[in-house]
């Protein structure tokens, strides 16, 4: 398995807990949630698939949509739709923080593959990262995180530069990726407990 569909994996689970857990704190009905975890999980990453001319591979692969489906029913299964004010718990802030990362980082890989230059490298990672969220949170008329939230989509726009200066000394491999990937959640979680945002108008 490359490093590539194990980001993938990470990523579509954790956007899917996190879309879960989403929709319980807005109360919305089972369709709701599904709706919500499907969006988070794999909107994003079907944008990226359009931008680099590819046929978005939820459309090909059952992977992604079980992946989805299951963790959906496991969150049932244990019980996270009964914590109370769950938007503010580890569950989600971790999850989504995971999430972010993996799919900043299956966004560069993409566009590495497809010979994107600096800016599509930098911009398939924000889209990847922060795109099937954003859709969520319109829909559910939220304002979206990348606009209000602390150091969110910036940390994507970071991964997606140090995967690119990877690229350029030919040091992409799991040990590197593993690296930027632990890093980036680091910084998402200092950003987001130190409260760190960008400068507001």
């Amino acid at each position: 398995m490359s490093a590539l569909e194990i980001a993938d994996i990470i990523g579509i689970i954790c956007f899917a807990l996190s879309g879960f857990v989403i929709a319980v704190h807005y109360n919305l009905d089972i369709l709701g949630v599904f709706i919500s975890a499907f969006l988070t999980a794999l909107g994003g990453g079907m944008i990226r698939d359009v931008l680099a001319s590819r046929t978005p591979y939820v459309f090909t692969d059952t992977l992604p949509v079980s992946l989805v489906i299951a963790t959906v029913l496991i969150s049932l299964l244990f019980k996270l739709h009964k914590i109370d004010d769950i938007e503010g718990k580890t569950t989600f802030i971790l999850s989504d923080a995971v999430g972010l990362v993996s799919f900043a980082i299956t966004g560069s890989l993409i566009a590495i593959e497809n010979s994107f230059n600096f800016l599509g490298v930098l911009i398939l990672a924000f889209i990847t990262a922060v795109g099937g969220g954003t859709i969520r949170d319109i829909l559910i008329n939220r304002i979206p995180s990348i606009l209000i939230s602390e150091f969110y989509a910036t940390v994507a726009i970071i991964v997606g530069l140090i995967t690119y200066i990877l690229h350029l000394f030919n040091q992409i491999n799991l040990l590197n990726l593993t690296i930027v990937f632990i890093f980036g959640v680091a910084l998402r979680l200092l950003a987001y407990y130190r409260n760190w945002q960008l400068p507001k108008l």
